[in-house]
């Protein structure tokens, strides 16, 4: 360690020094390497050269992060294994997404392309002490450019196969001599890479489009204000899994003529699974010099509407058929299950940091937001009656079971935090830091227990389930941070610290709630233990971060699976697990040997368990599930006979209590290597480049029930670009191919909801990426 250090403080030549990297993960502009935080940091540049677009894609540049695909509105990303994937919108994220300094209000918001992007910041482990109560499993932090007084700009345009098209700009420049300007847009037009064989249309498509316009101004000399608008559309056919297994004879009728395997890219359904969103923002951020430190003042409001509709059955049903008697046979038709919601959200932080270079530094605000949301949802489901039913022909009468509902959910919050660093001895540092919080949900739900229209029956039963009234939960929450930091010289510094963690109450805003009675999803807490080592030999164009943690997360708010498939009961509820616990370590290092080379990486092995009582038993144990009165086993399947609350002894359907499972989406191992060769071509002013990415990851399961069948298998991808550029009149020219070998895999897996059942638990779906499969474009730019 003393020789590694004592190198770190030599002078290399300039042309051999690592890229100094700055980040805003503490609230302060600092060195990457400065920070006692485990972080990742993209720049925009990097982003646009490993092909990665949105978010969803995040995933290949940066370590334990992961994603599980599903709906626009409840897909979700994880890290460190911890992550929040729900139906509804009462329950706030586990990783924070923050936009310009702006916390985003729910998950679906975080879906987005990218244009014009500074750099992303990835903060891993909890950050609840700087960002606030919805970071238990860390925050993306994406810093897009600001303007700048002397007039620039880029574009770029990319083709690509299936149907890709991509175009993005900005411009920049001085308006007066103490107002500049910005002004970026995009447009993606991106064609489906799913048939639908009954439609003719190819889903898995979107069109999307945004614009952001930012003006800086410097009315004196001490104050700053930035003004930022944007603007974000998305429609699109997303969202449907595919069939990639189906041994029950009879689904495998009717979903003729598609063959359900892992290279299946087809559908066969009447409605299209569409997605419309539309999301908006404006902030002002103002900026005071005092001399001795900086007041900041944020404030900003948010929008966010999605509009979803869902073809449940996944069948061709213009007509209701016939799905067989089984005791799951619970539609003929079910192809209407949509409604919008709205999201406003309005925040205000407050905050000063004195300035750096002090024995004691320190960051302290306050922070309020309020949010309210919208949530109106309809349901229709047709089920074949009669004599003389054929398997898979439209049945002469049926009938319709049909209801609706409108939620309306307020959260509001206040926060006070702080955190400071002080120099006990020299290069010794301590940290401490803490946030007091309060919070107070309402939920004004109304479901009036009715049909859609006159001759349908109830949804909720022969009388229908009225539901209306209003729930107010509050809850208050001290977090913190305590830690020490020890700098072995100016490029190598360790760190261990201690960090409390909270996730605010959730409240279920569903169609099927109880608006009356329904408890709430309890608040969830995390103790994370961190050591880190960070540090950078320029001299050998070497830079390094190491993170080893700990964090034991009770309360966690999950998803449960509560149907039992055996009496046609579909029920997704949202609870709490008993604990759950997430260890491992993450690496990243960079190379750069000469000005021509560099090769980046990362290794991270990540162990997430859960313990969870009263989960459904995957569906392939359930049929030999014992009836148990008592000492009731661990990680194995049974049914609980047991009083109600009546004192009738009641048997439960098929459940289980998990120890030590494994968290969803969560591979134990993930592996990057990216080596890149830029140089210049002869004489001229043209330097050309070639890069390739390796992406490895281990096996990893997508049920928290431990479903073996929902299991995607390791996999390794390659991406591989090559292009030149212009260093005088900045055109630059790409060619890029992603996923080079052709790998098959799954962003999320589930059983089939038609004709699901215990007799053929095999029946599996799958949701695939669009690069699951190669695809190769170009990309022509210009930057002036």
């Amino acid at each position: 360690m003393s020789a590694l250090a004592s190198g770190a403080s030599a002078q290399a030549p300039a042309e051999n020094l690592v890229e100094e990297v700055l980040v805003t993960a503490q609230k302060r502009t600092e060195r990457l390497i400065d920070v006692p935080v485990a972080v990742s940091a993209v720049s925009g540049d990097t982003l646009s050269a490993k092909n990665i677009t949105d978010t969803a894609s995040l995933v290949r540049t940066v370590p334990s992060l992961t994603f599980q695909q599903a709906g626009t509105a409840n897909s979700s990303f994880r890290i460190r294994g911890i992550g929040t994937s729900l139906f509804g919108q009462g329950v706030e994220p586990s990783v924070s997404f923050v936009v310009d300094g702006v916390v985003l209000a729910r998950p679906a918001q975080s879906l987005t392309d990218f244009a014009d992007l500074e750099r992303i910041e990835v903060l891993r482990g909890p950050q609840g002490t700087l960002f606030g109560k919805n970071a238990t499993a860390g925050v993306v932090q994406m810093i897009t450019a600001r303007p700048r007084h002397e007039f620039g700009g880029s574009a770029d345009v990319t083709a690509a196969s299936h149907e890709e098209y991509r175009v993005k700009g900005s411009v920049t420049g001085p308006i007066t001599d103490t107002l500049a300007g910005r002004i970026s847009a995009y447009y993606n037009n991106i064609g489906g890479y799913v048939s639908n064989v009954r439609t003719g249309v190819d889903e898995g498509g979107y069109e999307s489009f945004g614009v952001r316009a930012k003006l800086e101004w410097d009315p004196t000399e001490q104050l700053n204000l930035l003004l930022t608008t944007d603007y974000r559309m998305f429609v699109g056919t997303v969202g449907r899994p595919i069939m990639v297994s189906t041994p029950n004879p009879n689904l495998a009728q009717l979903i003729g003529p598609i063959v359900a395997s892992p290279s299946n890219r087809s559908i066969g359904t009447d409605v299209e699974t569409l997605s419309k969103t539309n999301q908006a923002m404006v902030s002002l951020e103002a900026n005071y010099d005092l001399g001795w430190g900086t007041l900041t003042a944020l404030s900003a409001y948010q929008q966010y509407n999605e509009h979803g509709q869902v073809d449940v059955d996944g069948l061709y049903t213009p007509q209701p058929i016939y799905l067989g008697p089984q005791p799951s046979n619970t539609s003929s038709r079910f192809s209407i299950n949509d409604g919008p919601i709205d999201i406003g959200n309005f925040s205000q932080e407050i905050r000063i940091a004195n300035n750096p270079g002090q024995r004691l530094t320190y960051v302290a605000g306050l922070y309020y937001s309020d949010v309210l949301i919208h949530r109106d949802f309809k349901r229709a489901i047709d089920t074949c009656t009669g004599a003389g039913l054929v398997l898979g022909q439209p049945c002469a009468t049926y009938v319709t079971r049909s209801g609706y509902h409108n939620a309306k959910l307020k959260s509001e919050h206040i926060s006070g935090f702080g955190q400071a660093e002080f120099e006990l001895v020299e290069n010794l540092k301590l940290i401490a830091g803490a946030r007091l919080q309060r919070e107070e949900v309402t939920v004004i739900g109304n479901r009036p227990g009715l049909p859609l229209k006159p001759g349908d029956l109830n949804l909720q039963g022969p009388t229908g389930t009225w539901s209306v009234g209003t729930r107010t939960r509050d809850d208050t929450a001290m977090t913190g941070k305590v830690g020490l930091q020890y700098r072995f010289s100016p490029d190598l510094q360790t760190y261990a610290t201690y960090s409390r963690g909270y996730k605010g109450l959730g409240m279920s805003t569903e169609l099927t709630d109880d608006f009356v009675n329904g408890p709430p999803v309890l608040p969830e807490h995390v103790n994370a233990y961190e050591v880190g080592l960070k540090g950078r030999l320029p001299e050998a164009g070497l830079s390094f971060s190491l993170a080893v943690y700990y964090a034991k997360y009770t309360d966690l708010q999950i998803q449960a699976n509560r149907s039992d498939p055996t009496t046609g009961v579909i029920q997704y509820v949202q609870t709490n697990a008993g604990s759950s616990t997430t260890k491992g370590f993450e690496l990243e290092g960079e190379w750069r040997p000469s000005q021509n080379f560099s090769i980046t990486g990362s290794a991270t092995y990540t162990n997430a368990s859960i313990d969870v009582d009263g989960l459904n038993c995957p569906m392939q144990v359930q049929l030999n599930a014992p009836v148990l009165t008592g000492n009731f086993p661990t990680n194995s399947c049974y049914r609980a006979r047991s009083p109600n609350a009546a004192g009738v002894l009641v048997t439960s359907s098929p459940i289980q209590d998990i120890r030590n499972g494994s968290l969803p989406s969560t591979p134990e191992w993930r592996l990057s290597l990216s080596p890149r060769y830029e140089r210049e071509i002869g004489s001229s002013d043209w330097s050309g480049f070639v890069q390739v990415d390796v992406n490895y990851q281990s096996k990893q399961q997508f049920a928290v029930e431990q479903d073996p069948l929902l299991t995607q298998d390791a996999y390794t991808l390659v991406n591989l670009s090559l292009g030149a550029r212009n260093v005088v009149s900045g055109l630059s020219a790409s060619l890029f191919v992603r996923n080079l070998l052709d790998e098959t895999y799954f962003t999320n897996m589930a059983h089939v909801g038609t004709l699901g059942s215990p007799q053929f638990p095999n029946d599996v779906t799958a949701y695939i990426p669009r690069d699951a499969g190669r695809l190769y474009g170009v990309t022509l730019g210009m930057k002036f």
